[in-house]
């Protein structure tokens, strides 16, 4: 072949859309690396589709789907694909969708995109229980089979607004999930070079039938050649609901028309009033109304705050005493939560083995004894659930009569409407539990907090197995005499903060501020503290703030102080710029054993435990309140007795404080007065 003819025979080639080079120089010629909005396909101008409904949910709008319509819900590639019939070789699909609670053996498709003349599907995404599936045909490599790529502990049925990142680049397929860590899979067959799109068509929400149809609200779906989207989506603050590209019916604005019609599409809102305490107000709960029936307050949240529609102003006054609680020996620690359907109840961890803890239910106004349970120098219970399960975790600090040392989960039981006994978890002198969840998966961390003089041993997480529905071993953390676990979320980051109290020579030790990375939890931040017993984590407006309760100070090698017992508990707020934790206040405390924030009206509040000042058990806890510039200013000397733990609740009669005596059997109940 001659020259000229060879060169004649290259240009052909490139004129047909024949190229297959990687990275994009190709799909200059199909689609100029646009965003290609597949969700504004099947919006026509000027109106909507069949088979589509506008919804405003949380402040956000998406589409629903009619399950009559599945193939109107549909058109043809060329459409995206004007100036070549193959699919990209690499690309990124972004996704807004608000998912429903899928039911188990169910699969619910995304979108897909098939041939005229075949049943099966060429690419497609779907999503099952904790699972998304990306599907796509590869004739070349697998043989004509459809290849699966399954990324696992994809939970997004939480009714809220959720943005996926899926980047394909040949063997590797990485999802992220609000801009969380990615998930990376790598499988042998990978996404084909040449994937003919001719004569084919794009479904959304469902596979060209009514089986499988997408239940759930769609946002945003767009297909990115050549290029991975994560960059261009996680920058966004709102990142569950970061768009790329949405229809204009979809958009914050309502589209005006030439007439006096308000709106130019019609869309409904699955308005709700929300009741009980104070919900977050977020983007994702724009335009919901909260009522809050012991103030007798409506509020409506704009996106970032509760505005006031109609309010009987609150302001606390004074603290009343309201009941002495009765209990079976001195209470090291209590835990108030509330079973759905079943009533408010609260858990005391008490010192003495006979006749172990008790719980308590609220009836009439007064808690009440509901159920004993055995325990060993219990020092705290921690209430949570996972899924419709519920549990109660007791840290025993002793051995039982047996010489086992353990610590003991307990499940709810709704036929007994009881606890009873689910799981022991040896445990060394324990002192608290924390339950959490990262990624759908749901973790227990025990403090340990000595074996026999060893105050320096791991502290453990264990991470829930749903196929034995046990919790099994997954991280250990060194600790020193550690004392509480702290877990909080800041954006998409999940962190775990120890209070670590006494390392065999002395209380002025570092207590650690880890990060969830990769899978395991990684040190972050270390912050000097004095006998720390408590972090407690809490928000006001846009800041975080997190604050230690530093017990005292003891150090063998340092000349004895005045005082052991009165020393500063500090406030730390987190500066976002050099992303750490940065010391905000000091407030003189007594050997603090805990903080516990609650609100009031538009009012913010710490509680401190002072258990004692050196001489006497018998000494003020107080509360102070936020005042802005001026930091927290205490406001009510509470007198307490050897106070180790506070909680604040809040019940149709009003809002109260609990605080546990590890000194006297009398626990109290305190009722916030206000004006």
């Amino acid at each position: 072949m001659s020259a000229s003819l060879l060169l004649w025979a290259v240009l052909l080639h490139w004129a047909s859309g024949g190229g297959l080079a990687r990275g994009g120089r190709t799909w200059q010629h199909c689609t100029d690396l646009r965003p290609l909005d597949i969700l504004s396909e099947v919006v026509p101008a000027g109106g909507l589709a069949r088979g589509l409904r506008v919804f405003q949910v949380q402040g956000v709008r998406g589409l629903q789907l009619a399950a009559a319509w599945p193939r109107a819900l549909g058109f043809p590639a060329s459409r995206l694909f004007v100036h070549c019939d193959r699919f990209p070789e690499e690309f990124s699909i972004i996704v807004t969708l608000r998912v429903l609670d899928v039911p188990a053996k169910r699969n619910e498709y995304i979108f897909t995109l098939m041939a005229e003349e075949s049943p099966s599907v060429l690419v497609g995404l779907r999503y099952a229980p904790s699972k998304l599936h990306f599907l796509f045909w590869s004739q070349e490599r697998s043989s004509g089979w459809q290849t699966r790529v399954t990324f696992r502990n994809v939970s997004l049925a939480d009714s809220r607004w959720h943005t996926l990142v899926l980047a394909v680049s040949g063997q590797s397929f990485s999802l992220t999930v609000d801009c969380s860590s990615p998930k990376d899979v790598v499988v042998e067959t990978p996404f084909p070079a040449s994937l003919s799109v001719k004569r084919a068509r794009f479904y959304l929400g469902n596979r060209r039938r009514r089986k499988g149809l997408f239940t759930g609200l769609l946002r945003q779906l767009v297909l990115l050649p050549g290029a991975d989207a994560t960059p261009r989506i996680c920058p966004a603050a709102n990142f569950e609901a970061a768009t790329l590209s949405i229809p204009a019916v979809l958009q914050d604005v309502p589209v005006k028309s030439a007439s006096n019609e308000v709106l130019k599409y019609p869309y409904e809102t699955d308005m709700k009033v929300t009741l009980g305490s104070r919900p977050p107000c977020t983007k994702q709960e724009k335009a919901q109304f909260w009522f809050n029936a012991p103030r007798r307050g409506l509020y409506l949240c704009d996106g970032s705050t509760w505005i006031s529609m109609l309010e009987a102003k609150q302001r606390l006054d004074y603290v009343e005493e309201h009941q002495s609680l009765v209990t079976n020996s001195e209470t090291m620690g209590i835990e108030v939560f509330t079973i759905p359907k079943v009533g408010l109840f609260a858990a005391t961890a008490n010192r003495y083995t006979p006749p172990g803890s008790a719980i308590y239910k609220w009836t009439d106004g007064k808690f009440v004894p509901y159920q004993n349970i055995p325990t060993y120098q219990a020092q705290s219970w921690k209430y949570f659930t996972i899924g419709k399960k519920i549990f109660l975790a007791v840290a025993n600090f002793e051995q039982n009569d047996r010489g086992q040392e353990f610590s003991v989960i307990y499940k709810w039981s709704h036929r007994k409407e009881k606890f009873i006994t689910h799981q022991r978890i040896t445990t060394h002198s324990a002192r608290d539990w924390e339950a959490f969840v990262i990624e759908g998966e749901a973790f227990l961390a025990v403090v340990n907090h000595r074996e026999g003089n060893n105050h320096n041993i791991d502290s453990v997480i264990y991470r829930w197995n749903p196929r034995t529905g046990l919790f099994e071993t997954n991280q250990t953390i060194p600790t020193s005499g550690a004392y509480d676990w702290e877990f909080f979320t800041i954006g998409p980051y999940s962190f775990l903060a120890v209070a670590n109290t006494f390392n065999g020579t002395s209380t002025k030790i570092y207590s650690h501020i880890y990060i969830w990375l990769r899978g395991s939890f990684q040190l972050f931040q270390s912050i000097l503290t004095f006998g720390a017993a408590d972090w407690e984590v809490f928000h006001i407006g846009d800041r975080v703030f997190l604050a230690v309760a530093n017990s005292h100070s003891y150090d063998s090698g340092m000349p004895v102080p005045s005082n052991f017992y009165a020393i500063n508990s500090s406030i730390y707020e987190l500066n976002v710029t050099a992303q750490m934790f940065v010391k905000f206040q000091d407030l003189l405390t007594y050997s603090a054993l805990d903080w516990e924030f609650f609100s009031m009206g538009d009012d913010s509040f710490l509680v401190v435990a002072n258990s004692f000042d050196g001489f006497t058990f018998s000494v003020n806890s107080i509360i102070y309140r936020w005042q802005g510039y001026e930091g927290f200013v205490a406001v009510h000397h509470l007198p307490t007795v050897g106070c180790r733990d506070w909680e604040a609740f809040n019940t149709t009669e009003g809002s109260y404080l609990i605080y546990s005596s590890a000194k006297e059997p009398l626990s109290k109940v305190l009722k916030l007065k206000t004006t």
